[in-house]
């Protein structure tokens, strides 16, 4: 986020401090309205009928539009949009304009020194319901809610919330709060399901819960340094064992906490479904394998893959 993104082109902690002084002092004004995000969406529609497919046709198109031409915060973007995916899955219609569909939703941002990205987010949402109209206009409105428009704006917000929580301690809990405030409002409409708590794989309304709890505040400022202090100074050598000290920090300090945060969670569940292959590459020449049996406690889904690595 911001003109941090651009640290992939020097070298040293001081640089990057002047960087982000330059940018406020002299960029951020010529950028102040640049939009977030930019959104690659694929929409699916083989599971409708033939007449059903038709009436969508441009729906990956207009959410698309939506979605990379709406500013979503009043903050000056400063830097490259965050790149992300929508992948939309049509499953269902029950009449002309309500339709049952599934979402993948991912994102990243560029690694420090680095030609790679790190995967923020990776989630399926398998519970969307909405009504769209072939053509109908798509609108940001912070005040009613829709069930289209404003499931688009809560991952816009998630995406954004943790996109600035990588580069500031508790950065995104602005974000994070809008997004709340959708799922209240998602919660007392008429198309309340996914907006209240339900026992899933993934909910909505507990992700924003838990990033917003008390007891998930150490493991969001562990995530700062995991990716500013962590994985974005792995490929400069003189930093490389303190970058290892801040990733295996988030490791750690979770399994001290096991008794205050449900290794259940949804946050939890979204951070490891994003990042176990990031961990492995960067410990797997850890010295100390323990680390790969905290892993293997707190993310029990992935634990042939931790497996693997300890060997």
């Amino acid at each position: 986020m911001s003109i941090l993104n651009w640290k992939i082109f020097f070298g040293s902690i001081q640089m990057r401090r002047f960087i982000i002084f330059f940018a406020l002092v002299v960029i951020s004004p010529l950028l102040a309205r640049a939009q977030e995000l930019d959104a690659t969406i694929t929409v699916n529609t083989e599971q409708l009928a033939s007449g059903e497919r038709g009436r969508v046709e441009n729906f990956g198109k207009q959410i698309g539009d939506y979605l990379n031409n709406t500013k979503f915060t009043r903050q000056a973007w400063d830097g490259p949009k965050i790149k992300c995916s929508f992948n939309v899955v049509f499953q269902s219609s029950s009449d002309e304009v309500t339709y049952i569909a599934q979402l993948v939703v991912t994102s990243q941002r560029p690694v420090y020194g680095s030609q790679n990205a790190s995967k923020m987010m990776f989630i399926l949402d398998s519970s969307w319901q909405f009504r769209y109209e072939k053509n109908q206009g798509i609108y940001f409105n912070q005040t009613d809610f829709d069930p289209l428009i404003s499931f688009l704006d809560y991952y816009a917000y998630v995406i954004i919330g943790f996109d600035t929580d990588s580069y500031y301690k508790l950065g995104g809990t602005d974000y994070f709060q809008k997004a709340l405030d959708i799922c209240i409002r998602g919660g007392n409409s008429s198309y309340s399901k996914g907006w209240q708590f339900e026992s899933t794989a993934f909910n909505r309304r507990g992700l924003i819960d838990n990033l917003l709890n008390s007891n998930y505040q150490l493991f969001r400022q562990d995530y700062f340094d995991y990716h500013y202090n962590g994985i974005d100074l792995l490929q400069t050598p003189e930093n490389r064992q303190s970058a290892l000290e801040n990733i295996t920090k988030l490791v750690k300090n979770l399994d001290k906490m096991k008794d205050q945060v449900d290794s259940r969670s949804v946050l939890l569940r979204v951070f490891f479904d994003a990042k176990f292959g990031e961990l492995i590459d960067c410990l797997k020449y850890y010295p100390d394998k323990n680390i790969f049996q905290m892993l293997k406690k707190l993310d029990a889904p992935h634990l042939s893959k931790y497996d693997e690595a300890a060997k």
